[in-house]
C-alpha cells in the first residue's frame, strides 16, 4: 500500500515537533522510572519497557481520535497511552495500582493503561486477545455508520495466537475499519521470532487476504511511523477495510522487570539494540536540521522532568483500594421482572413446544429492542435457523444486519460480541456460541475475558451478551454432542448461568437475559426442544428472575434438587415413589448462578433428606457445590447424608446402550431415592 509523506522534517511545523519531542522525552522518563517503584515497594510489580518502540507508539497515540475512534493498547503501550492524551499522573496511578487508576481502580495488572471515557480500552493480559474486541467495535461502527476506526496494538509474537488469525480473517471478510498494529521487536519474551513464524515479517502471513492492506514501516522512525498510521487510518475509514501496520522496532532492554535479557542475548546484540535507540537519534536530527537549539531541547526536557515529579507526588497521595471493594462490580444488576416477580404464572393457553417458545421470545425481544443482534454458526441460512432451527425466520424478519452467520470460529463469535457491545451500552448481542456446548471450548479464553470485564474495568464496561448453547445428551450424540459444561462455567465469577426445563421458563429466562446488562450463559437442553413433556402454556410477556428456583412438586419425605433434562426424570420418579408411599418434593433450580439458596434451604429443612440429580458427571460436577451448600446451612436438619445422581465419570458413548449406561435416568433416581428414604 502506498503511503503519502505527510510528515518529515521540512513538512512538520515546529510546534508539532516540539510536542512530539516532549512526549518522547516524558514517556521515556516514566518508562525508566517505573522499575524504581517496585524497588521502593510502591508497586509497578509488572513493567514492560517500551524503549525501542518509541516512534510507532507516538504515532498510534497522535493519530487516534478520542472523539470517534476506539483504541486497544497492549501492555507495552505506555507511550501510546501518553501520546493519546493520558497524563503522567494517570499512567503512574495505573502503575502503582491506586483506587483512582482510570483503567481498573487497581484491580488489573500494572501496565494495562486505559481511559474508558475516551474509549481507550482496558485489555487482557492474554496477548492479542483484544484483537477480537477491536473487530467487534468496528462491526458496530459499520452497522451504525459511525465515522471512526478501531485501533488494535500488539507485539508481533502474539500474532501467533489463533484468535489473532480469526480477528484478521473476520475483519477482512466483513470489511471492517480496523487498524491492526504489530510492534515487531524480534522477541516473544525470550523466544526469537524465527521460532514463532515462517515469515520474518509476520504481516506477510496475511498477504493473500482479500480486502486487507498491509503497511510495513520503521517503528523507530517518527516520520515513517506517523505517515504509516495516518495512511492506515484514512484507508480504513474511507474504504471500510482493515489495515495491518507492521512496525519494525527493537527491544533495548528486558522483556519486563521479571526478565533478564542477558540470559539469551549476547553482548553484541544488546549493544546493537541500544545503538538503534530512536530517542537520541531524533534529538540529534532536530539539532542537525537546525530546527531546535540545544537550549530549547534542554528546556523541553526540564519541563518534562518537572511534570513527572509533580505527577509522582500527586499519585503517591491517591488512596489505595479497600479490601471490601473486591465485591463491587462482579456482575451488573439484572433486569428485574415486575409482573412475574417469582417467575411463576397461571396462564392456561395452548401448550407450546420448548423450541417454539424460545423462537417466539427471541423474535419478540428483537421487536422490543432494535439494538439487538444475533449471530453464530448456521443461524441464518434461508429456512434454516441453527443446527436445531431455533432462529428460524429471524433473518427474514429482521434482516441480514441483525441476524447473520459467523464462521466456524467460536472465539471469533464470542469475542466480537464482547467488542460490539463496547460501542454502545444499549446494544444486546445474542450469540450461538457453538452449535453444541461441546464445541464451546475454543471460546473459553474469550469466555474468561468476558466474565472478568465488568470487574476488571471497575464497572466502566459490561459485555451485554446472551450466550446460547445447546447442551446435554439423550439424543444419541456420543461424546462430542452430549456434554454438560455448567460445572466449568459456574466457576467463573461475573457471568450468569441458567438452564430451563420447560417451555415457559425457556421463554421467561431468555427475555430476562436479553433485557439485562452483563453476560448470561443460556444452556438449552436440546433433548427438550420438541419434547412433549417440556410443553407448557407461555404467557406473552413472561419473565423469570435470575436466582429463583421453581417448586415443581411438593412432598414431605425427600427433596430432589435438579435442573434441565433431569427435572423430568425426577418428576417421573416422584410420581412412581408416591405409589410406594414416599412423597418427594422436586425443586427445579432453573438458575445455577445466581443460586436460590433460600429455596434449597427451605426444601431440605422441610423434608430432612436431599437427593441432588443432574445430567453432568457426579465427580467434580455442579452437584458437589449443592452438597456443600446443604452441609453448610442445613447439616443439623438432615436425617441422612446428601446423595447424588448424575453421569458416570466417563465420556458419553455413541451406541445407545453405552449412552444409557452413562447418563442418569428415572430408574437410577428411583434406586437412590429409595435408599435415601430408608436411611
Amino acid at each position: 500500500m502506498k503511503v503519502a509523506k505527510v510528515h518529515d522534517f521540512k513538512k512538520t511545523d515546529k510546534k508539532t515537533l516540539s510536542k512530539w519531542y516532549e512526549l518522547l522525552v516524558l514517556g521515556r522518563m516514566i518508562d525508566e522510572r517505573a522499575p524504581n517503584y517496585l524497588k521502593q515497594a510502591l508497586g509497578w510489580s509488572y513493567h514492560a519497557p517500551y524503549a525501542g518502540h518509541d516512534a510507532i507508539q507516538l504515532a498510534i497515540g497522535q493519530v487516534f481520535d478520542r472523539k470517534t475512534d476506539h483504541l486497544f493498547p497492549y501492555y507495552r503501550d505506555m507511550l501510546t497511552a501518553l501520546s493519546a492524551g493520558l497524563t503522567p499522573e494517570e499512567l503512574i496511578l495505573n502503575g502503582i495500582s491506586k483506587a483512582t487508576d482510570l483503567a481498573s481502580g487497581g484491580r488489573h495488572m500494572s501496565n494495562h493503561f486505559a481511559k474508558p471515557e475516551w474509549n481507550v480500552h482496558n485489555v487482557s493480559s492474554c496477548t492479542g486477545n483484544h484483537t477480537l474486541h477491536a473487530v467487534g467495535v468496528a462491526r458496530a461502527m459499520k452497522t451504525y455508520k459511525h465515522k471512526g476506526v478501531a485501533i488494535s496494538s500488539q507485539g508481533e509474537s502474539s500474532v501467533s495466537e489463533g484468535y489473532c488469525y480469526e480477528a484478521i480473517n473476520g475483519a477482512s471478510r466483513e470489511r471492517l475499519p480496523v487498524v491492526f498494529v504489530f510492534q515487531d521487536n524480534g522477541y516473544g519474551i525470550s523466544v526469537p521470532k524465527s521460532d514463532q513464524t515462517a515469515n520474518e515479517i509476520c504481516a506477510e502471513n496475511f498477504r493473500g487476504f482479500k480486502n486487507l492492506q498491509i503497511i510495513i514501516c520503521d517503528g523507530k522512525d517518527v516520520f515513517d511511523s506517523m505517515n504509516a498510521m495516518i495512511a492506515a487510518r484514512e484507508h480504513a475509514l474511507k474504504n471500510h477495510e482493515p489495515v495491518i501496520v507492521h512496525a519494525m522496532c527493537v527491544r533495548i532492554g528486558n522483556h519486563s522487570n521479571s526478565d533478564n535479557h542477558e540470559w539469551y542475548r549476547d553482548e553484541k546484540e544488546r549493544a546493537d539494540a541500544k545503538a538503534q535507540d530512536p530517542l537520541p537519534k531524533f534529538r540529534a536530527e532536530l539539532l542537525k536540521q537546525k530546527l531546535f537549539t540545544e537550549k530549547e531541547l534542554v528546556k523541553i526536557e526540564e519541563g518534562a522532568k518537572a511534570a513527572l515529579l509533580d505527577a509522582h507526588a500527586k499519585a503517591l497521595k491517591a488512596p489505595n483500594p479497600t479490601p471490601e471493594s473486591i465485591w463491587d462490580f462482579v456482575v451488573p444488576e439484572p433486569h428485574v421482572p415486575q409482573k412475574y416477580v417469582d417467575g411463576i404464572h397461571d396462564h392456561d393457553g395452548e401448550p407450546m413446544k420448548f423450541i417454539d417458545a424460545l423462537n417466539g421470545t427471541l423474535k419478540a425481544e428483537f421487536r422490543h429492542n432494535p439494538d439487538t443482534y444475533i449471530w453464530g454458526q448456521d443461524v441464518a441460512n434461508k429456512e434454516k435457523g441453527g443446527i436445531f432451527n431455533v432462529t428460524k425466520g429471524m433473518q427474514q424478519e429482521f434482516g441480514k444486519l441483525r441476524v447473520f452467520n459467523g464462521p466456524i470460529a467460536e472465539d471469533y463469535i464470542l469475542g466480537t460480541g464482547n467488542g460490539m457491545s463496547r460501542f454502545n451500552d444499549k446494544i444486546r448481542c445474542v450469540v450461538e456460541g457453538a452449535e453444541f456446548a461441546d464445541y464451546f471450548w475454543p471460546a473459553m479464553e474469550q469466555m474468561v475475558e468476558t466474565s472478568h470485564d465488568y470487574w476488571r474495568s471497575n464497572g466502566a464496561f459490561s459485555p451485554n451478551l446472551v450466550i446460547r448453547l445447546a447442551s446435554g445428551g439423550y439424543i444419541g450424540g456420543g461424546l462430542y454432542h452430549s456434554q454438560n459444561i455448567e460445572g466449568t462455567l459456574c466457576t467463573l465469577p461475573g457471568i450468569r448461568v441458567v438452564v430451563p426445563a420447560f417451555a415457559d421458563d425457556a421463554a421467561g429466562l431468555i427475555r430476562t437475559a436479553m433485557r439485562s446488562r452483563g453476560t448470561t450463559v443460556y444452556l438449552e437442553p436440546k433433548a427438550l426442544y420438541n419434547a412433549k413433556h417440556a410443553m407448557t402454556p407461555v404467557p406473552e410477556d413472561f419473565e423469570v428472575p435470575f436466582g429463583k428456583a421453581r417448586l415443581r412438586r411438593e412432598g414431605s419425605d425427600l427433596s430432589i434438587i435438579t435442573y434441565g433434562n433431569t427435572v423430568h426424570f425426577s418428576l417421573d420418579a416422584a410420581r412412581e415413589l408416591a405409589k410406594e408411599g414416599i412423597e418427594v418434593e422436586v425443586l427445579d433450580l432453573r438458575s445455577l448462578n445466581p443460586l436460590d439458596y433460600d429455596a434449597i434451604k427451605a426444601t431440605v429443612r422441610k423434608t430432612h433428606r436431599a437427593l441432588i440429580v443432574h445430567e453432568d458427571k457426579v465427580f467434580a460436577g455442579f452437584g458437589g457445590e449443592l452438597v456443600g451448600v446443604i452441609n453448610e446451612h442445613c447439616f443439623e436438619d438432615l436425617d441422612a447424608p446428601v446423595r447424588r445422581v448424575g453421569s458416570t465419570f466417563t465420556p458419553v458413548g455413541f451406541n445407545r446402550i453405552l449412552e444409557r449406561a452413562t447418563l442418569p435416568d428415572m430408574q437410577k433416581i428411583l434406586e437412590a431415592a429409595r435408599a435415601l428414604a430408608k436411611y
